[in-house]
């Protein structure tokens, strides 16, 4: 008796079954409007919902979010219409149909809840490997709901309480307080993360000043979740005065690295010092800048190897930022020929292999040059403006000495090397009087 009158659906579907029988006018009416229901329902996911293309809409992370729950949502729109349809003919409470509603909106939580899951952490691991513990916990919620549990469970919780202040804190409450917390956490995120892609894409705006709104607006849409899910569940808003005290004497005592290190953050994105694809050289290490975050910068090298470096080390060290005004780099390959050699061909032959290459620029044009008359060669080099440098130089020095090589040996030119004089003794070899080996082989 106690759990009817908890609103248990299960316990009054098996009361009215028993009292009418199945075959009652009103419940063969119901079990028709929840088919017609679920055949138009269908009808509308298989027929409509490819032609409405909602996935090349301006706003295509809602668009998204509607296609997945647009069957159980249609569903559960027609089913209000068709009970409030049936209550004209049979106005006794329809407890078939309010289970599937309860069904419905469970079906049409799980999607959404998963979708959005996946929309703020781009698709983590972690949210694909748990997707089935996600829904088997919201279908548990609500079957328990079905049956009349959840008040209990929820009686019980919230008889579980110790004071506060003036106040009463239960279980039940700090769970409430958690879950309206996350959820509009999660809400805030993903609204966040939808203006954030329209953000990315709009070229007019500098990159950092795109940085920096995302950022701006993402902080604020949090702070704003927190403010309203507290009154939500009945916490005053004044306990954030304590807790920012708390923040305070944190920040001063233990966190003030993590907010040097946030603060500098929006400095760099501010004075526009470092940009997202910038060759910067930091700490010893080249590389591009991938991103930048409110902690740190994810600078990538050459090798594929990324780099995580705090905003506090770029504001307060020396960077070497290769693309601050120009990204193009002077470089040069070295080159040593033989002294015999026709210097005037070698320094047109090294400008020529430099300005037929794709990554260096014409103008200004390459050079050459003689840097030394070293002992047993003629130290050169070629000079030149790479053009990307981001992609590395190792691979264009291998391109650039391999066509040397073959030119040189087109043309006869030599590149020296030092040559060693090798000895050989053997076990029989002896020392003659005048200080010379006898029976040795001759120099190599």
């Amino acid at each position: 008796m106690e759990l009817t009158e908890r609103q248990n659906l299960v316990v009054n579907l098996i009361a009215e079954v028993e009292r009418s029988g199945m075959l009652h006018p009103s419940l063969l009416a119901q079990v028709g409007v929840l088919l017609l229901v679920l055949l138009l329902a269908w009808c509308g996911n298989t027929y409509i919902k490819p032609k409405l293309n909602l996935e090349n809409s301006r706003w295509r992370a809602g668009g998204e979010g509607l296609l997945r729950v647009f069957f159980p949502l249609n569903a559960l729109i027609l089913m209000f219409f068709g009970n409030h349809l049936l209550k004209l003919v049979y106005p006794a409470p329809h407890t078939l149909l309010a289970i599937a509603t309860v069904l419905l909106t469970a079906m049409a939580n799980i999607r959404v809840l998963v979708y959005m899951l996946r929309h703020v952490f781009n698709g983590a691991d972690w949210v694909t490997k748990g997707e089935r513990y996600i829904a088997a916990s919201i279908w548990g919620l609500y079957v328990m709901h079905v049956v009349g549990i959840l008040p209990e469970i929820a009686e019980a919780l919230d008889a579980v309480s110790f004071p506060m202040g003036k106040g009463r804190v239960s279980i039940l409450l700090i769970l409430q307080g958690l879950a309206s917390v996350a959820a509009t956490l999660l809400v805030a995120m993903w609204i966040a993360r939808m203006i954030e892609r329209r953000l990315m894409r709009a070229e007019m705006i500098d990159m950092n000043v795109r940085v920096v709104l995302v950022k701006l607006l993402q902080t604020l849409l949090v702070v704003l979740a927190v403010i309203v899910a507290l009154p939500l569940v009945g916490i005053d808003l004044t306990v954030l005065s304590v807790f920012g005290g708390a923040l305070g004497v944190g920040l001063g005592f233990g966190l003030q690295k993590i907010a040097s290190n946030y603060v500098s953050g929006f400095i760099i994105l501010i004075d526009r010092s470092i940009k997202i694809g910038d060759l910067v050289n930091v700490d010893n290490r080249l590389g591009v800048i991938t991103s930048i975050t409110s902690r740190y910068v994810v600078l990538k090298s050459a090798d594929g190897t990324e780099a995580l470096i705090p905003n506090d080390t770029l504001v307060t060290s020396t960077v070497v930022n290769q693309s601050y005004r120009e990204k193009q780099v002077w470089t040069k390959v070295p080159v040593s020929v033989a002294y015999e050699s026709d210097l005037d061909l070698v320094m047109k032959l090294l400008v020529d292999i430099a300005t037929a290459h794709p990554r260096i620029m014409k103008d200004p044009s390459p050079r050459a040059y003689i840097e030394t008359f070293g002992a047993s060669s003629v130290d050169m080099s070629v000079g030149f403006w790479l053009k990307d440098p981001e992609n590395g130089q190792l691979s264009l020095r291998s391109e650039i000495n391999q066509k040397v090589w073959a030119a040189f040996r087109e043309h006869g030119i030599n590149i020296p090397f030092n040559r060693l004089d090798v000895v050989h003794f053997r076990p029989t070899d002896r020392v003659a009087g005048d200080g010379n080996l006898q029976g040795a082989s001759q120099p190599e």
